[in-house]
Order: structure tokens, then C-alpha cells, then sequence
């Protein structure tokens, strides 16, 4: 599983690693990581990583001068 859901908040992200009892998730395309219980992350659906991705590439697209 490459990129996953927290379940209790809906946020996308990447699978950084696993420490414990939890998940740490990167958001797609970058930015700070963020902890997650293992029983609280599932597999994120193709459409939503897509979604997030579409969006990450907007945001840079619209930061270059």
C-alpha cells in the first residue's frame, strides 16, 4: 500500500513508515507528515489519489511567476 486514507479524517497520503502501533502519512506531492493509528488507515481509492494529485500539481502550477 503506497498511499493511504486516514479513516478518521478523510486526508490522503503517502506511507512514509511505520512506527509502533502507527502509520505516518505524508500528503501527496509533499509536506509534513502526520501520525495515524494502524487500525484508523485503510487503502486510499485510485480516484481520491488521483484527486490529490490533480490538486498538487495546480498549486504548483500557480505558485511559478
Amino acid at each position: 500500500m503506497k498511499e493511504a486514507e486516514g479513516l478518521r479524517d478523510g486526508r490522503i497520503g503517502e506511507v512514509m513508515g511505520r512506527v509502533g502501533g502507527r502509520v505516518q502519512l505524508r500528503p501527496v506531492g509533499g509536506g509534513r507528515e502526520w501520525d495515524c493509528p494502524v487500525e484508523e488507515v485503510g487503502e486510499a481509492p485510485a480516484g481520491a489519489v488521483l484527486r490529490e494529485r490533480v490538486r498538487w500539481a495546480d498549486r504548483e502550477a500557480r505558485s511559478r511567476p
